[in-house]
């Protein structure tokens, strides 16, 4: 049983808060701490090429200036044209360095955000995703980080080449016409107001955009998995109509984002195309009436300071969507990162140690939300060595029992013990590795056969694998394979069937010396010849271990020294097989009765 999935345009990532746009930049600014030298080269590189850049429109007025003196400056504009050339290439190799080190630098800077995202999942608690789309923490991994990474690389130089940019045009422009400096008093207000106006509709736009794009992923990456099952119940039609719902709001969520984001850079542009204007009609009524002995290199210069001044600026306005996409990306992030890892160990846990398998809960109640409790006051006690065996309807929590005992869930009253021990007081991984588990669904990793057996023991020998894997019944299938043990198993082990899968989760099993056994439908997935012989190696492995069985195959569990019957989060009934089978009108007998007519029997 499991929380309801929480829809990522709900609610993207449960308790963690959405930042402000101070705090987003305080929590980047962590991640570029590290590499303060590298940006600061990668600044004065970029400051360097700037200035250098800026001394162009100075020499084309020199040089317009020379033309139109006695006649025989010619040799002088091809002198300020061969310095203009160097300055013009040096400014270019240095920019392209500074590119290539920011890049550098930004790929350092992604590659410990990705990790500290994934270390971070990997300390999260099971309920965390038991309500969230796989497809929606992939979208978190790979596009947000990429959004935020391609912000990094080339919009955060961008706007540094553009702050030198407009600090050293201003500061050319007052050298040659102070009052023509008096426009910009007028155009940058504006170009600002309007960035300002447009920024602040745009970024919740954004955000809503990367949530839609995170739920279209999540919804991809379940019908992929599940394709069989859409393909055998001829759903297709009804698949891709749902896409088609999703991929349309995906898209309507970016176009309405980017139709206000694309607005700034436009809206800009003309007020500096404006600005263009005023300095132009202004200049020239300058020239013409000799304002201290301005020239007409002078005026060129002014205007080619003033492209220069208002470009960089320009240039932002059109780059503000995508620094609004990266901040919303930013924001998934962090409050990904944010999310409350599984909660720590107490201060005084004990580690268990020479785990006999002796297993006690008492008044047990849970609920895996508050409003809907579904464990009343439950009592079990199992003691070493034994077999106990959990039956019921589906929702009856059966599985349940197990995240309560594996610590998957901790929010219960009562107490579970081993050996006596409460596990809330004992380490996580003490008490993990105490238990050995084969589900129902199997999870295999891309890797070899020997690498997935092998998975949950350090220190294995090939030999150690050949015998789980022949008690398991698996060995001369895999013998048979062309690598053997070294076969690859790729993209959930498709190459080979469902039981076989299910056989080699078992056969890992096997290998771990656990005093403590978990069986969820461990054989549902196997015929029943199979599953004849995998009991008889299971009998082998159950052997000395406290095994809680989980099973819908009444069939598997007969021989158990107790078996529990739930109903509704209750144990109903308990006892033997046949104790329970004499209890007239019996839940027990009900469901064997059941199972019978399925040909479970």
């Amino acid at each position: 049983m499991r929380h309801p999935r929480i829809s990522p345009n709900e609610i993207t990532f449960g308790t963690a808060k959405r930042m402000s746009l101070g705090q987003l930049i305080k929590r980047i600014s962590k991640y570029l701490k590290p590499h303060y030298l590298k940006l600061g080269t990668v600044f004065v590189i970029t400051m360097v090429s700037t200035l250098l850049s800026l001394v162009g429109p100075k020499l084309c007025g020199q040089a317009i200036d020379a033309i139109t003196g006695d006649g025989s400056g010619f040799t002088k504009v091809l002198g300020y044209a061969g310095v203009l050339l160097i300055v013009y290439v040096v400014s270019g190799i240095l920019a392209y360095a500074g590119t290539i080190l920011m890049c550098a630098t930004t790929r350092a800077i992604v590659r410990k955000m990705r990790d500290d995202t994934f270390d971070h999942l990997t300390t999260l608690p099971v309920s965390f995703f038991d309500h969230r789309q796989a497809g929606d923490l992939l979208s978190v991994m790979s596009y947000d980080v990429d959004t935020l990474a391609e912000a990094l690389a080339s919009d955060l130089i961008t706007c540094l080449k553009s702050a030198v940019m407009v600090v050293g045009s201003l500061a050319m422009m007052l050298t040659i016409a102070p009052p023509l400096v008096i426009v910009f008093a007028i155009t940058v207000p504006l170009s600002a107001g309007l960035t300002k106006f447009i920024t602040k509709r745009s970024r919740p736009l954004f955000r809503k955009r990367s949530a839609k794009l995170g739920e279209l992923n999540g919804y991809v990456e379940e019908m992929i998995s599940g394709q069989k099952t859409t393909k055998a119940y001829s759903v297709e039609n009804r698949v891709a109509e749902k896409f088609e719902t999703l991929n349309k709001a995906a898209v309507d969520a970016y176009t309405e984002a980017e139709s206000i984001g694309t607005i700034t850079g436009p809206s800009v542009n003309f007020v500096n195309n404006l600005s263009l204007t005023l300095i132009s009609v202004i200049g020239a009524l300058m020239y013409m009436w000799g304002y201290r002995g301005i020239t007409a290199g002078d005026i060129s210069s002014f205007v080619l300071y003033s492209r220069k001044f208002s470009g960089p600026i320009n240039e932002v306005a059109n780059i503000i969507g995508d620094l609004q996409s990266a901040m919303a990306a930013a924001d998934r992030v962090f409050r990904l990162l944010d999310e409350p890892s599984e909660a720590p160990d107490a201060e005084n846990a004990v580690v268990l140690s020479n785990v006999k398998g002796n297993v006690e809960i008492s008044n047990l109640n849970f609920g895996y939300v508050p409003e809907r409790q579904i464990i009343f006051d439950m009592n079990i006690k199992a003691k070493e060595g034994q077999v106990v065996a959990i039956v019921g309807h589906t929702g009856a929590g059966k599985t349940t029992i197990v995240n309560l005992l594996m610590r998957f869930y901790d929010q219960y009253t009562g107490q579970i013990c081993i050996d006596g021990q409460d596990i809330s007081m004992a380490t996580r991984d003490s008490l993990r590795q105490a238990f050995s588990m084969v589900l129902q669904d199997t999870w295999l990793f891309t890797g070899t056969i020997y690498e997935n057996v092998a998975y949950g023991r350090e220190g294995v020998t090939r030999e150690d694998v050949e015998r789980v894997c022949k008690e398991a019944m698996i060995h001369s299938f895999i013998t048979h394979l062309p690598q053997g043990y070294d076969t690859m198993l790729e993209d959930g082990a498709i190459n080979i069937s469902k039981g076989q899968r299910q056989l080699l989760t078992i056969a890992r099993a096997m290998l771990s010396e656990a005093p403590i056994l978990i069986l969820d439908e461990a054989t549902s997935n196997v015929d029943t010849r199979t599953e004849i012989r995998i009991q008889q190696a299971m009998n082998k492995l159950m052997a000395g271990k406290t095994c809680f069985v989980i099973a819908h195959r009444l069939s598997t569990i007969r021989s158990a020294d107790c078996i529990l019957v739930m109903e509704k989060g209750d144990i109903v009934e308990q006892g033997t097989h046949e104790e329970l089978m004499k209890i007239p009108n019996g839940v027990y007998a009900e469901l064997c009765s059941m199972d019978f007519k399925r040909g479970g029997d």
